[in-house]
């Protein structure tokens, strides 16, 4: 039995050098990946059971992406680790050419991005924002098209991702679809700013004691709801192989939608605060685009990850701390310790830093004349 848990326990690696069993005590046990079907080699499971050391091998790595997650026949245990774990980095494997790599990109992109889309004497920003204003002349009505355009085109990437990665690969599609949503975004973001205060007045609670508190809280809060993967700073600007993570510690034990959560926190926020038709209207459309973002995230989750995706999907939730009632989520003695780590700490000072750079960020946007 110790023989048994020990092989269980081991990593594939180990267990792919182990000698094979003598014909006279023959060792069975249970491998710690279920390996998918193999369009070549079939259900490769009974193979990989009966087979020598090396062809376990060399079979292992014929079939095994390098992103794909580790199943095992406890798939259904709560405590069970399956996904990757969320927001975890490591000084130690930090390489400064990337980083300085992603400096370099960075400012390439900033430097495009200025001069063909938000500099009003090169770019197409302005003429973007006035074609679609111009549809109806309401506010209103103008930010819910450019939320609609721009969830259209965000959702309808993602949704060609697997598709668009085989024609030009896992870079070069990152690069187009950050391209493309990239100056869409900013586009709503500078109209919101700009006319939010546009509209009709719906109640004014701005001067109640202790709301703008409350509302301070509630934004602070729902930034620390951003998917995992926007940490990935490397993978988001293609210095990195961008890969589809499948992550299950942190924020995603909470929900597995945290950006659909934080989303709404803010939307209810900002509109509580605001108080006119231009942010319910805002709202409604961010809301939507989210909700909608969350059934079509565990679709491709699900076409990518099969079994691991659906073995992590019974034991987290939508709604936020759902499947901890339930019981199905269990959280680890030191939960906290998967939100002590850097890119949670960045967060902090960044949602400080915005409070007060929000004047800086109102007058860059009003001088766009958007």
């Amino acid at each position: 039995m110790a023989v048994h848990h020990l092989l269980l326990s081991s990593p594939p690696s180990l267990l792919l050098l182990l000698p094979p069993s003598s014909p006279r005590r023959r060792l069975n046990f249970a491998l710690p990946r279920r390996i998918p079907s193999h369009p070549r080699l079939g259900l490769s499971t009974s193979l990989l059971s009966h087979s020598s050391p090396v062809f376990r091998k060399i079979l292992v790595r014929s079939t095994l992406r390098e992103d794909q997650p580790v199943v095992s026949d406890s798939a259904d245990s709560p405590t069970l680790l399956i996904g990757e774990d969320s927001a975890a980095f490591e000084l130690g494997k930090q390489r400064i050419v990337s980083w300085v790599y992603f400096g370099v990109v960075l400012g390439v992109v900033l430097f495009i991005l200025n001069l063909v889309w938000i500099d009003n004497s090169t770019g197409f920003g302005k003429s973007y924002i006035d074609a679609v204003s111009n549809i109806s002349g309401s506010p209103e009505v103008a930010m819910l098209m450019l939320i609609l355009i721009f969830a259209t085109v965000h959702s309808g990437l993602a949704s060609l991702r697997d598709i668009g990665e085989k024609l030009i690969g896992e870079r070069a599609f990152r690069v187009l679809f950050a391209g493309t949503s990239l100056p869409l975004a900013m586009s709503t973001i500078v109209y919101f700013i700009n006319h939010r205060y546009d509209g009709s007045q719906l109640w004014q609670i701005q001067g109640v004691p202790g709301i703008h508190e409350a509302i301070w809280f509630a934004n602070f809060v729902s930034f620390f709801f951003l998917y995992p993967s926007t940490f990935n700073l490397l993978e988001v600007a293609a210095v990195d192989k961008p890969k589809m993570h499948l992550w299950e510690t942190g924020i995603m034990r909470i929900t597995r939608h945290p950006q659909m959560v934080g989303q709404i926190v803010w939307c209810l926020a900002h509109t509580l605060w605001i108080g006119n038709s231009v942010a319910a209207s805002a709202s409604l459309g961010l809301i939507a685009h989210h909700l909608f973002g969350a059934w079509n995230g565990d679709r491709r989750l699900a076409k990518r990850y099969g079994e691991a995706f659906e073995s992590i999907k019974k034991r987290t939730s939508v709604i936020p701390f759902a499947a901890i009632l339930e019981g199905r989520q269990v959280l680890p003695e030191d939960y906290y310790k998967e939100y002590v780590r850097l890119p949670y700490l960045a967060i902090t000072a960044l949602t400080i830093g915005a409070y007060f750079a929000h004047p800086l960020m109102q007058g860059a946007s009003f001088r766009l004349h958007w």
